[in-house]
């Protein structure tokens, strides 16, 4: 009998409030396949949220259990928005909920209102049972305590501009809130007397701590926000999406470019990899880069609503991301420990070298 063909894999999952959800799908797709293991996962925002569920469920009991707290927590995100299964409202659906709003003729008036007023002033009492929410599904003591896998959490440091990257030991409630402070909403986190917001600003997601330790070579980034479009956006909700999907692949976008430039100059520079001296070169000339993405499915006029976590729209997103994740594993598989399926070349375009 043939040997179990095992392949270790780094995971980078971007935020993007309730089309996270479609993240959960990728995810449990992949806990399916007992032929793929997870050495290192970097998240922002719900990307983070993802990373940290999924951890602490693989470390609780393996992979069934951590298919089912993920299962459960986007259960809890929706049920806290008032349209889950048991529809039982709270304050979560000013982050999450109400995708209905949108139609309202309240909704230009209270988004006027929001704008106008500082989270300390329409939430004085920083309310967010997302909080609440993570610190009941996430044993964090239990989730630093696991090797199995690595979780890198991104925040954006306030005062400075600069990105935080929490590792695997800081892990807390505290810094995945930070990850996931979106600063219109919710008083910044506080964390070791820094204040921070929502790492998608600035990373979404990180994938530089992945390349610079990973022993796998094989990064497999999630990306909720379409890298394209196909038509032109006209109507003012539609360039509105495009313009959150270019702002927050904005830095994911840098980064790639950054490795496709260090690529090209590694190899006209012609040295032999294992001799170069920067380990980090090393890491970036081995790295094997691939892409799960939500693509058109979520690129379609009204497919965006971002604050839309009913249950049949989170169902929704689950669904298409284990669509996505199997169609990357019966066509990408094969090439995982072999090369990239996400070529770089392309992010070089327009750069005058």
């Amino acid at each position: 009998m043939t040997a179990r063909r095992i392949r270790r894999i780094d995971l980078a999952l971007q935020g993007g409030g309730a089309h996270g959800a479609f993240t959960w799908g990728v995810l449990d797709r992949l806990l399916e396949d007992e032929r793929i293991e997870f050495d290192a996962i970097s998240g922002a925002s719900a990307g983070a949220m993802n990373a940290v569920v999924l951890a602490d469920g693989l470390a609780r009991g393996g992979r069934r259990a951590a298919r089912e707290a993920l299962r459960n927590f986007w259960s809890r995100v929706s049920n806290a928005t008032g349209r889950g299964p048991s529809a039982a409202p709270n304050a979560l659906a000013l982050m999450f909920g109400q995708g209905w709003l949108a139609a309202s003729p309240w909704s230009a008036m209270l988004e006027q209102f929001g704008r106008s007023l500082a989270p300390t002033q329409f939430n004085p009492l920083n309310l967010n049972p997302l909080r609440d929410i993570l610190a009941a599904e996430v044993d964090f003591e239990r989730l630093r305590a696991y090797r199995g896998v690595r979780v890198v959490v991104g925040a954006t440091q306030v005062r400075t501009g600069r990105l935080r990257e929490f590792g695997h030991g800081e892990l807390s409630v505290d810094v995945v809130m930070a990850s996931a402070c979106l600063p219109l909403l919710f008083h910044a986190v506080e964390i070791d007397g820094e204040a921070y917001w929502d790492g998608g600003y600035l990373a979404n997601p990180s994938l530089l701590p992945l390349v610079a330790h990973s022993a796998t070579h094989d990064l497999v980034l999630v990306q909720i926000n379409p890298s394209r479009r196909e038509a032109v956006p006209r109507l003012v909700p539609e360039i509105a999406d495009r313009l959150d999907e270019i702002t927050f692949n904005g830095s994911l976008v840098k980064e790639l470019r950054a490795l496709a430039l260090i690529r090209r100059l590694l190899r006209e520079d012609g040295a032999d990899p294992e001799r170069r001296r920067a380990p980090l070169f090393r890491q970036i000339a081995a790295l094997r880069l691939h892409r799960i993405e939500a693509g058109e499915d979520l690129a379609r006029p009204g497919a965006t609503n971002r604050q839309d976590a009913g249950w049949r729209q989170l169902s929704r997103l689950h669904r298409l991301g284990r669509e996505a994740a199997s169609a990357w594993i019966e066509q990408s598989f094969a090439h995982l420990g072999r090369r990239s399926t996400l070529p770089l070349e392309p992010y070089l375009v327009g750069i005058a070298l």
